[in-house]
């Protein structure tokens, strides 16, 4: 009986532990027991997608399929060695590399054997139901405009998280939230049970971009002509829209096509419109030119000696005599001497003071990865060299996105506008950095130097009055001084003179001048802004000025010497030799 009591007490206490932790408190045997056999899969989020400003895609997220195995559920079916073999060849695969790392894996349930297939692809291999191979569905970013916008657009890794450009800028944006399904599984990784979703993916947000992609495409195709024609190594065009603001297309060379990962190239994806700096040249002549009105000291029609002069010991002189000249006619022949003796006359605290109201030295805010401020200079004395060499383009950085925004000021007649890569709704306010009067002077002159007999009539387009100035930037080599052989051109303008719609900037760096071919902006990247310009007018469908002609305003002179050639003042060489040169791209400063 004692025997017998023991035993039966012993079984009451063994049943009602069972009940207890089977019932009564199962939740840490049942929260055991799911951390062994219950697993949570993650759902893929779509990523938001990049459309232009009329809904065009430029990057898009497309379905793809990853194959997978599971190498313990592999090692426990051996009697399928010969068809893994046929997969992983049809996969284009080392079958027998394959096989090694299945059982380097052999402890783990997860192995990737081939990510991003095609659907179509992948079938064929999941038709033949081998045990231990899974499928999961990603998404592959694709761009419709490959190497025409990849500079701005940026692009993603493997796993869709962005890398460059607008894709990383606005990651957070464009990346969904996964969502997550609970399945069953058995002790070697096999699919039991289906639990269903616990957590709905969130698809991203679309990102819809200020570009335009029909000028996007046209700009980029009539820049790399360009740079390909010239032997250049590298080219940069910027287009605004200049009411708004708006970046319409901005495209850089050299590039590459981001659909096609094995032939990246790092230089391929710099977008140099808002990262390279670089001196403007002659194209800050318009500056000059505005800091002498506003100082009083100058109007329209007040006659400048261009004769040559010597500042710091050094003697400046235009390749050809101008002989004495208005404003007008300094911008329109690009006389450097004529420059100088303006800015020498106003002082650099004028011209720097434009100078940072059109938005030279400050940031644009873009929000682009990257963006450079440039450089003014920010020094308490100034030699008359600095001076002078301010006066037409030297001794300070900017990019080329600056640029073109302080010349839409001048589409806007003074008005300064914020500039986005994301397209705006409703009008937009501006700022007055620049009297109306003074603008509209301005602007006549700019129309001169497109003009008959001005630096640029390249830039003219059939029907349409153009404004705009011609540069060439000398590059500085460290430790050498300027290269009197390697140059940047430029060509900053607008269109149509009295209604503007676009503000264009191209920028040809180091074209090959080898076959004798003229130096200049005027002759190198003007070509290029009247063919992005007359393509704008047709794609935004503004109505002629005068159908059928080219416009030439003509340029009013003070008398002066017949001459026989009248090549870009460009070319004459800055008065900065004695600066210290800093690092970058070869820009003077103290």
């Amino acid at each position: 009986m004692v025997v017998f009591t023991v035993i039966a007490a012993l079984l009451i206490v063994i049943c009602w532990r069972v009940a207890d932790l089977q019932v009564l408190n199962n939740d840490v045997l049942q929260s055991e027991g799911d951390a062994r056999t219950l697993r949570k899969e993650e759902i893929v989020a779509t990523r938001g997608n990049i459309v232009d400003r009329n809904g065009e895609p430029l990057a898009i997220s497309t379905p793809v399929v990853t194959l997978w195995v599971n190498p313990k559920e592999i090692m426990h079916s051996p009697e399928q060695g010969a068809q893994l073999t046929e997969a992983f060849t049809s996969l284009g695969l080392d079958a027998e590399q394959m096989r090694r790392r299945i059982q380097e894996k052999s402890s783990s349930e997860f192995m990737y054997i081939k990510r991003r297939m095609s659907p179509a692809d992948a079938k064929v291999v999941l038709d033949r139901k081998l045990k231990g191979l899974y499928s999961q569905e990603e998404y592959k970013r694709f761009y419709p405009m490959g190497e025409a916008a990849v500079h701005l657009v940026g692009l993603t890794n493997n796993d869709e998280i962005g890398q460059e450009g607008l894709e990383l800028a606005y990651e957070d944006w464009l990346k969904g939230t996964p969502g997550t399904r609970q399945v069953v599984k058995d002790g070697i990784g096999r699919l039991v049970r289906d639990m269903g979703v616990s957590a709905t993916a969130i698809p991203g947000n679309d990102l819809v971009l200020s570009i335009d992609s029909r000028l996007q495409y046209l700009a980029y195709k009539a820049l790399k002509e360009a740079v390909t024609l010239r032997h250049a190594k590298t080219g940069i065009a910027t287009v605004l829209d200049a009411r708004t603001g708006e970046v319409l297309a901005m495209v850089s060379q050299p590039s590459w096509n981001p659909n096609n990962r094995l032939s990246r190239n790092e230089e391929g994806l710099v977008n140099r419109a808002m990262v390279d700096v670089m001196e403007p040249g002659s194209t800050a002549k318009t500056f000059t030119a505005t800091a002498a009105l506003e100082s009083g000291k100058f109007t329209p029609d007040s006659i400048v000696d261009t004769r040559p002069v010597v500042i710091d010991s050094r003697l400046l002189k235009d390749p050809v005599a101008y002989g004495p000249s208005n404003l007008a006619r300094i911008l329109a022949k690009s006389s450097n001497v004529g420059a100088s003796r303006v800015g020498l006359e106003i002082g650099h605290e004028a011209m720097v003071d434009v100078l940072k109201r059109v938005g030279f030295g400050e940031n644009i805010g873009t929000g682009f990865p990257g963006e450079v401020s440039g450089n003014i200079p920010n020094h308490d004395r100034w030699s008359r060299g600095e001076t002078a060499s301010t006066a037409y383009g030297y001794g300070f950085q900017v990019t080329q996105l600056q640029i073109a925004q302080a010349y839409s000021i001048y589409a806007n007649r003074g008005m300064r506008k914020p500039v986005s890569l994301l397209k705006v709704t409703g009008p937009v306010a501006g700022t007055r950095v620049v009297d109306a009067k003074i603008a509209a002077d301005v602007v006549q002159m700019l129309e001169g130097v497109v003009a008959k007999g001005g630096t640029s009539v390249a830039a003219n387009i059939p029907a349409y009055h153009v404004a705009g100035k011609s540069g060439t930037t000398w590059l500085y080599v460290t430790n050498r001084g300027y290269d009197n052989h390697n140059f940047i051109a430029h060509f900053a303008g607008f269109a149509p003179v009295e209604n503007p719609r676009v503000v264009i900037v191209v920028s040809i760096k180091q074209p090959d001048t080898s076959g004798g071919q003229h130096v200049g902006g005027g002759t190198m990247s003007a070509p290029v802004f009247a063919q992005i310009a007359a393509g704008a007018m047709r794609i935004l469908d503004v109505a002629p000025e005068v159908p059928g002609k080219i416009i030439h305003t003509p340029v009013e002179t003070a008398p002066r010497p017949p001459v026989v050639e009248e090549p870009e003042a460009e070319e004459t060489a800055p008065l900065l030799d004695d600066l210290d040169i800093g690092s970058g791209n070869g820009v003077p400063r103290r």
